[in-house]
């Protein structure tokens, strides 16, 4: 089971994160109570070792500018979080991730028709487009998650709860930011917690 750490601020965090095992780590580039700056993601990045991902988060920003922050940070992979086209960010050059919020069976009827390296299913947005702490139902992606291997699960995970929703969706990857989080900060106890349930579960299945 792969992991993402996402809303990564500081080097010590993302530091940690890469010691517990996280396999990518997500920066906010949108507007959020996470939100970072393409020279701070940067310093972080190059303390890092290549194999991890290192995800940008966007919602509804134009492909030249988000091309512009990737090769200034040094981002791996692309993640949009808005009402985007996938089709329309393929000049950026790196492996796309598009989200979907997921609220009924028809959401999921999307997913089919989204040309994206991986699809991520998210709770339904409320003030900020992710990592707002919430869930959705998860017994609506049990299908989703066995016939394809590119899902992302976010949305509300945490350490007590990420064992049942691996379960249930089997997803490639699970993606979490407000879970591991005491007072809007990284918790590192919580981060090393998570992986360590997260990778646990896919042994045990």
């Amino acid at each position: 089971m792969k992991v993402k750490i996402c809303g990564i601020r500081t080097v010590e965090a993302a530091q940690h994160a890469v010691q517990s095992a996280a396999d990518a780590l997500g920066f906010v580039f949108a507007d959020s109570k996470r939100k970072i700056t393409a020279l701070e993601a940067k310093e972080i990045i190059e303390a890092l070792p290549e194999h991890v991902w290192k995800v940008g988060v966007f919602v509804n920003e134009g492909a030249a500018k988000i091309k512009m922050i990737a090769e200034t940070a040094g981002l791996t992979h692309i993640q949009l979080h808005g009402n985007e086209v996938p089709d329309d960010y393929r000049s950026i050059g790196l492996p796309l991730i598009k989200a979907v919020s997921v609220k009924s069976p028809d959401d999921l009827k999307k997913i089919d028709t989204i040309k994206a390296d991986y699809i991520l299913l998210d709770s339904p947005p409320a003030e900020y487009r992710g990592g707002n702490g919430s869930s959705f139902e998860w017994d609506l992606a049990k299908a989703i998650g066995k016939s394809n291997t590119n899902i992302i699960l976010a949305g509300g995970l945490d350490p007590q709860n990420i064992s049942k929703a691996i379960a249930k969706v089997n997803p490639l990857m699970v993606d979490v930011s407000s879970g591991v989080e005491t007072n809007g900060e990284k918790d590192f106890a919580k981060i090393k917690t998570f992986i360590n349930n997260a990778k646990n579960e896919r042994e045990e299945v």
